[in-house]
């Protein structure tokens, strides 16, 4: 198996959007066949990242929460069917279920109290937006019920604080708190021994990665980690760690000999309960705290990505070959679960410079930008990027950049159209004699530069 691929894939990635580090392992059956770090975990210091290194894993912490949920199921502690406000009085209706919150389909739009939280804490909004607890988010959300148009099970509204409700849930039923289970429970039994929860562990964390905000110069803005509530993406991690934990859930709830779920437990949590509104090259629908994409190149799957701003995370699996990934990085930018799918690919036997379309897409738009000219360069046209789009701009005075919708990509051709209020202008793109040809509206342009 030959990984430079990968990791000129990454290196690139890193370059590109001024990550600071990256740390990345493969697993195969149970075994951890590649682990790296790439840049730094700490700038200032000149530390570099390495696969030990922890950084907050963000919501791939609902994994594990439903994961705990699923136990005291079978523990006959509590069902699925729960009503939610059996335990949690915030949520008014009988009708939204405990399997409501774990698929994110309450009926209860996103409330936004992590977007606010983040944005509040790293300076990012004018708004201050004091949420430190599980508690101050169950008194945020009271008038919740203000906002609700559908029913529960009707439509997916990823929701964060159905969450942390779900960790007051296991404290309530365990008699623990959402931390002392999580740990005793899980990370305990399936060795993650250098995964935890709280402020005095990451202090005393020896190779943990300082998370950094990029700022719109580019420069690398040191930050500090928010901590305090949990059960929604509170977790901090490694990627040997995690992969003990997708280890155990391609075997069907068990590592070695240490069970920590029934094979029906992990079938529920892979199961769809609703298709995503969205599609993307990991992801068409939602199980349970799992992230589901039915077909990668033929195969399922399971996983889930995570992000607090200033780090993000990915893990994903596929069951039927027993393979699994973990990336996490100290910085946001490009997102994780697409080099994820990338290592995957790899581990398939595929070729993802070639067969993901992401790539190819990526690659095609890198070519496409640039200056277009005409006949003696009468007219010009610039094509650039921003984000994920291409934008055209006529080169005159009062043009403004305007997106060009994608409709077909390929190495020698890409179509795509601009949309304005009576029309929909086609936009193409040729490869001929190795120069890049535009045609738009009434011209047939060169790309110069």
């Amino acid at each position: 198996m030959n990984l430079t691929d990968l990791e000129n894939f990454i290196q690139e990635r890193l370059t590109k959007y001024r990550f600071p580090g990256l740390s990345i392992a493969l697993l195969r059956g149970n075994e951890v066949i590649y682990s790296r770090g790439f840049g730094f975990r700490d700038i200032t210091e000149s530390l570099p990242a390495t696969p030990n290194t922890n950084y907050c894993i963000g919501s791939i912490t609902k994994a594990f929460t439903a994961a705990a949920i699923m136990q005291l199921i079978e523990k006959g502690l509590m069902s699925l069917e729960d009503p939610v406000n059996k335990f949690i009085d915030v949520i008014k209706s009988s009708d939204i279920k405990v399997y409501h919150l774990l698929s994110h389909t309450s009926g209860i739009p996103a409330l936004g109290y992590a977007e606010a939280l983040i944005d509040s804490y790293y300076g990012l909004s004018d708004r201050w937006f004091p949420i430190a607890t599980p508690d101050d988010v169950i008194s945020f959300m009271r008038n919740y019920n203000e906002w609700l148009i559908h029913r529960p099970g009707e439509r997916w509204f990823y929701l964060n604080e159905g969450y942390v409700l779900l960790g007051k849930i296991i404290e309530k039923v365990s008699g623990m708190s959402y931390e002392s289970y999580v740990k005793t429970n899980l990370l305990d039994k399936l060795g993650m021994r250098r995964s935890y929860f709280s402020k005095d562990e990451y202090l005393r964390d020896n190779d943990r990665a300082t998370p950094y905000l990029i700022n719109k110069e580019g420069k690398h803005v040191k930050a500090e980690p928010v901590f305090g509530i949990s059960a929604d993406g509170g977790l901090f991690s490694n990627v040997i760690d995690l992969l003990k934990f997708v280890e155990a859930l391609i075997n069907r709830g068990s590592r070695g000999d240490v069970e920590i779920l029934s094979k029906d437990s992990v079938a529920l949590m892979e199961k769809t309960f609703i298709q995503l509104p969205y599609e993307t090259p990991v992801a068409d629908s939602y199980g349970l705290g799992l992230i589901i994409r039915h077909d990668f190149f033929g195969h399922k799957l399971v996983g889930h990505s995570g992000s607090v701003l200033v780090y993000t995370a990915y893990v994903g699996y596929v069951p039927d070959e027993k393979i699994g990934v973990a990336i996490l990085a100290n910085a946001s930018g490009y997102p994780l679960s697409l080099i994820g799918g990338y290592a995957l690919a790899i581990l398939l036997g595929k070729n993802p410079e070639k067969e993901l379309s992401y790539v190819l897409t990526e690659r095609v738009y890198e070519k496409l930008v640039g200056t277009y000219k005409n006949y003696k360069e009468t007219v010009r046209i610039h094509v650039k990027r921003s984000g994920d789009m291409l934008f055209l701009e006529e080169d005159s005075r009062d043009s403004n950049p305007v997106p060009l919708v994608p409709e077909k990509v390929s190495e020698d051709y890409a179509l795509f159209k601009v949309y304005t209020l009576a029309s929909k202008i086609p936009v193409e793109f040729y490869v001929r004699d190795s120069k890049i040809v535009m045609i738009y509206d009434r011209y047939e342009l060169i790309k110069s530069s």
